[in-house]
C-alpha cells in the first residue's frame, strides 16, 4: 500500500505551463511550412512562384489528415519488431482523454501529437525544393500521401517511437537531423534521379527571382526552430530546453558567417541568398545535436556545416543532378554533419551523460550515429525512388515540355504571382494628347 502511494505521489502531473510552453512551440513549428514556402518561392524564376508556394502548402492539408486517422498511431504506437508502432485506440484520435498525459511527461497526449504533427507536415515539404518547375501538382499530392507513409511514420518510429530500434541503439536525433533533414535529403535525391532534370538545366539561366522573399522565409524559419528544437524537449524544467535554444542560434550564426566567408574568397562576393542558404544549414545540422553539445561545441556544429553545405550545393553541377534550390546539399549534408558530429562535440552534461570522443567518451557514440545515418539515408533514398517511378510510369510525375517552358504556375494552378496588368494604369484619357514636335537632335542623339 505504502508503495503504491509513494508511485502515485512520484507520477507526473499536468504542468500548465510546459502545456502552454509546447502549444505555442507547436503552433511556431506550424509557422515553419509557410516560412519554406517563402524561402524556396522567392529561389525559384517567376513563372513558378505560385506552384513552389503551394507544393509546401498542400502538405499542411494531406498530413494533418492522416496524422489523424493512423498517422500518429503508426508514429507513436505500441512497437511492433522495432520498426513500426500500432495503437488502434488512436486511430482517428478518438480514445484519447482531454488530460491524458503522454507517458513520463507533464503535457497531455493531444499536445505531444499536435507537436510532432508538425513536424510531419513540414518533412515532406522540404523535398519539393529539389523539384521545382517541373511536377504535376496531383502526382505530388499523392506522392506526399505515400511518402508520410511508407517512409516518414516507420522512420519516425525508429528514432524517437519506444521500442524502435534507432532510439533503443541510443542514436541522439534531438529534433530531427535524421528523421527530417536525411529523410527529406535523401527522399529528394531519390526522386530527382527517378524523374531527371529541367528543361535547361546548366544553359538557361534560373536565378531567385525575389530574394526578399528568399529573406523573409528565411527568417520566419529562424524563428520558428526556436519551437521545433527547444520544444522537442516536451518541456522547460531542467534547463536543457534553453541549452538548446541558445545553441540553435549560436549554430545558426556560425553556419552563416562560414557561408559567407566561403562565398567571398570562392566568388568574390556576400551574396544574401547565401547568409539565408547558410543560416538554414546552421539550423539543420543543430537540430539532432544542440542538446548534447555545449555552446562553443554548437559554433564548431554551425561553422563546420556551414563550409560543408557551402561546398555541395556545387556538387549538383560536377556529377549532374538537378537539385533546383539544394535541397540535398542543404538538409541531406546538414543533416549528416550535424548527427555525426555529436560523436565528436557530445559533453556528457546536455540531455545525457552520453560523452562523444572530445570530451573522453570514444567513439562509441559516433558509431551508433552513423547507423542511424546511413539507415534513414538509405531507405528513404531507395523507397522514395520506387515511389517516384511508379507515378511517373503510372499517372506520370511530370509536367509536359512546353508547361515548363511556358509555366507551371499557368498550367498547373491558372494563376500568376503578379498580375501587372494594371501597372501604370489611371484614369482614361479623356482629352486628345498633342504629338510631340519632332526634336532631329534628339533623334541623332538616340541614333
Amino acid at each position: 500500500m505504502a508503495a503504491a502511494i509513494t508511485l502515485a505521489a512520484d507520477a507526473p502531473t499536468l504542468s500548465s505551463a510546459n502545456t502552454g510552453f509546447m502549444l505555442i512551440c507547436s503552433a511556431l513549428v506550424m509557422l515553419m511550412t509557410p516560412a519554406l514556402a517563402f524561402f524556396y518561392g522567392g529561389m525559384v524564376r517567376v513563372k513558378s512562384t505560385l506552384n513552389m508556394l503551394m507544393m509546401s502548402f498542400i502538405s499542411l492539408g494531406i498530413v494533418t489528415i492522416l496524422w489523424v486517422l493512423y498517422g500518429f498511431s503508426l508514429a507513436f504506437g505500441t512497437d511492433s519488431g522495432s520498426i513500426i508502432g500500432w495503437n488502434s485506440d488512436w486511430v482517428g484520435l478518438s480514445n484519447i482523454g482531454l488530460t491524458e498525459l503522454w507517458d513520463g511527461y507533464t503535457i497531455p497526449v493531444f499536445v505531444f501529437l499536435v507537436f510532432q504533427m508538425m513536424f510531419a507536415i513540414l518533412t515532406p515539404a522540404l523535398i519539393s525544393g529539389a523539384l521545382a518547375d517541373r511536377v504535376k501538382f496531383s502526382a505530388w499530392a499523392l506522392f506526399i500521401a505515400l511518402w508520410v507513409t511508407v517512409v516518414y511514420f516507420p522512420v519516425a518510429h525508429w528514432v524517437w517511437g519506444a521500442g524502435g530500434w534507432a532510439f533503443e541503439l541510443g542514436v541522439i536525433d534531438f529534433a530531427g537531423g535524421t528523421a527530417v533533414h536525411i529523410n527529406a535529403g535523401a527522399a529528394a535525391l531519390g526522386v530527382i534521379l527517378v524523374i531527371g532534370k529541367r528543361v535547361g538545366f546548366k544553359k538557361d539561366p534560373m536565378r531567385p527571382h525575389s530574394l526578399p522573399l528568399v529573406m523573409l522565409g528565411a527568417g520566419l524559419l529562424w524563428f520558428g526552430w526556436f519551437g521545433f528544437n527547444a520544444g522537442s524537449w516536451l518541456g522547460n524544467d531542467d534547463g536543457v530546453g534553453a541549452l538548446m535554444f541558445v545553441n540553435t542560434q549560436v549554430a545558426t550564426a556560425a553556419a552563416m558567417l562560414a557561408w559567407l566567408v566561403y562565398e567571398k574568397i570562392r566568388h568574390g562576393a556576400f551574396t544574401t541568398l547565401g547568409a539565408a542558404s547558410g543560416a538554414v544549414a546552421g539550423l539543420v545540422a543543430i537540430t539532432p545535436a544542440g542538446g548534447a553539445v555545449s555552446p562553443l561545441g554548437a559554433i564548431a556544429v554551425g561553422a563546420i556545416a556551414g563550409l560543408l553545405c557551402a561546398m555541395a550545393v556545387g556538387l549538383k553541377y560536377k556529377f549532374g543532378y538537378d537539385d533546383s534550390l539544394d535541397v540535398i546539399g542543404v538538409h541531406l549534408v546538414g543533416g549528416v554533419v550535424g548527427s555525426l558530429l555529436i560523436g565528436f562535440f557530445a559533453t556528457g552534461k546536455g540531455q545525457s551523460d552520453v560523452a562523444g570522443l572530445f570530451y573522453g567518451g570514444g567513439l562509441d557514440q559516433f558509431w551508433k550515429q552513423c547507423a542511424g545515418v546511413f539507415a534513414v539515408l538509405a531507405y528513404s533514398l531507395v523507397v522514395s525512388a520506387v515511389l517516384a517511378f511508379v507515378l511517373h510510369k503510372t499517372i506520370g510525375m511530370r509536367v509536359s515540355e512546353d508547361e515548363e517552358v511556358a509555366g507551371i504556375d499557368q498550367a498547373e494552378h491558372a494563376e500568376t504571382a503578379y498580375d501587372f496588368s494594371g501597372a501604370g494604369g489611371g484614369a482614361a484619357r479623356t482629352t486628345a494628347v498633342p504629338a510631340p514636335v519632332a526634336d532631329t537632335a534628339s533623334k541623332k542623339v538616340d541614333a
